[in-house]
């Protein structure tokens, strides 16, 4: 049972200002796994001095401070690995070994990029008469999800720290022990106090007090489209900045001249990895209508392939995060079926044998584009097969969405698959796999604004300034 009671304020452990408790539920056993305290508007105030005073200091180190620094805590979260995927595990429920492998491997790789950018990153240039510094913005709130905890922390804390800022981190309160052990490591690893603050409790509370605090310069939220709208909204009175980065329904274009049983193979064990909680997900798979029934059966037979359970054994997939989750998913496929969408495989409910803890079948529907199951985000293990006609009609259906976030193309002619890749109005696009911590991440229309991830992931915590003649 854990035991989260204090905040990480000013370089210290500190209790909250107002006593207030809340249980934190393991999504496997539908059992309370241990206690965080619930902050309120006064600790933000607390946190948010603490931030500012720091800033006078640690905006003035030297790269050299930072790299020694960033190394330092490197250290620390490799010694502490084991533990940090554990945690996961227990609070948001993903299979311990993506738990102790991809989480985790997701916060290592940002911290080391964050090392490799600042290693080489101009903070100072001439431009003809004039010189241009990149200064960091100054205190910054941080607002992160419980799908990839360790990702959406790591991806935020480290540029911020790296460009000179101060910040206060609020964790999510449905998955909040991977950032109460990262806050250990800070401490552990000599962060300067005020750097590094972490405040936990409810996004309405804490989320909105970031926000709306005078003196935080800058704020950037991962989470829903609703609560990016009224962060923005909360922010807008004391003209900060604001870094959003929000849902998907993300395309994945099979070409005519890929592999379709191994590429829909792929797709649809893809889409149930984190049980589907992952915002750019491909969550709607195109494929070419004279090949519709070669790709449902690869979709049915890799989906009920998938193995579901308790997190602690070998699965492929665990729970979702909470009931509140369970039922949005199972409300979703509800409504998939009302609409009239092939059911190729799962279902509502909970998959056969398993009665306790939040598991969803790993549900497959073939739909058109004008259903909810294929324009709204799930966030949940549902895959929607939708049929094309030509390159063009793809890429219409693939833009045909008021996100855009992530986008996959596959298929064997390499400049075909690039040149869709081109035409899709989304952010981030992967052609035929590959991974890169460098590249940019972040959404078109309604999947938000800015970008994260490598040196375009600096930027957002830095301000330009221009010194003339």
């Amino acid at each position: 049972m854990r035991n989260y009671t204090q905040f990480y304020i000013d370089g210290r452990w500190t209790a909250p200002i107002t006593p207030a408790t809340a249980e934190v539920i393991n999504p496997a056993t539908e059992g309370v796994s241990g206690t965080i305290s619930l902050g309120s508007a006064a600790d933000v105030d607390l946190a948010v001095a603490a931030a500012r005073r720091a800033f006078t200091s640690w905006s003035q180190s030297t790269v050299a401070e930072r790299l020694d620094l960033l190394r330092s805590i490197q250290a620390e979260y490799t010694a502490r690995m084991q533990e940090l995927g554990e945690a996961v595990t227990e609070e948001m429920g993903a299979p311990l070994a993506l738990g102790t492998g991809f989480h985790v491997g997701l916060g290592a790789g940002h911290l080391q990029t964050a090392i490799e950018v600042l290693e080489n990153f101009k903070f100072e240039e001439r431009k003809g008469p004039t010189l241009l510094l990149k200064e960091p913005i100054g205190v910054c709130g941080l607002i992160t999800p419980w799908n990839w905890p360790l990702n959406q922390v790591t991806v935020k804390v480290f540029p911020a720290l790296a460009t000179g800022c101060t910040s206060v981190l609020k964790p999510p309160q449905l998955a909040p022990y991977s950032a109460q052990i990262l806050a250990e490591i800070m401490d552990k690893a000599g962060v300067p106090a005020g750097v590094f603050n972490m405040v936990q409790g409810q996004g309405s509370v804490i989320g909105a007090a970031l926000s709306r605090h005078p003196d935080v310069d800058m704020i950037s939220f991962t989470g829903s489209e609703p609560v990016g709208v009224q962060i923005t909204k909360d922010a807008a009175d004391t003209v900060k900045r604001v870094g959003l980065e929000l849902g998907g329904k993300s395309a994945w274009v099979i070409l005519d001249d890929a592999d379709m049983a191994a590429n829909v193979t792929a797709a649809t064990s893809g889409m149930m990895v984190n049980a589907g909680q992952t915002c750019s997900a491909g969550s709607r798979l195109l494929v070419p209508n004279a090949r519709m029934a070669e790709a449902l059966a690869a979709a049915k037979a890799a989906a009920q392939a998938v193995s579901v359970g308790n997190p602690l054994g070998e699965v492929a997939m665990g729970p979702v995060v909470s009931k509140g989750q369970w039922n949005v998913v199972q409300d979703y496929i509800r409504k998939g079926l009302d609409e009239g969408a092939d059911l190729v495989a799962g279902g509502a409910g909970r998959p056969e044998g398993l009665d306790k803890g939040w598991y969803c079948k790993p549900t497959v529907f073939r739909a058109t584009n004008d259903m909810v199951i294929a324009r709204e985000e799930i966030f949940g293990s549902v895959l929607v097969i939708i049929g094309y006609d030509s390159v063009d009609h793809a890429v219409a259906i693939a833009n045909d969405s008021p996100f855009g976030l992530g986008g996959y193309v596959s298929g064997q002619d390499r400049d075909t698959a690039i040149a869709i890749a081109r035409r899709m109005r989304t952010g981030a696009i992967w052609v035929n796999g590959g991974f890169d911590f460098h590249a940019p991440f972040g959404g078109y229309k309604r999947s938000g604004n800015g970008r994260e991830w490598g040196e375009h992931g600096f930027a957002e915590y830095l301000e330009v300034k221009s010194i003339i003649g």
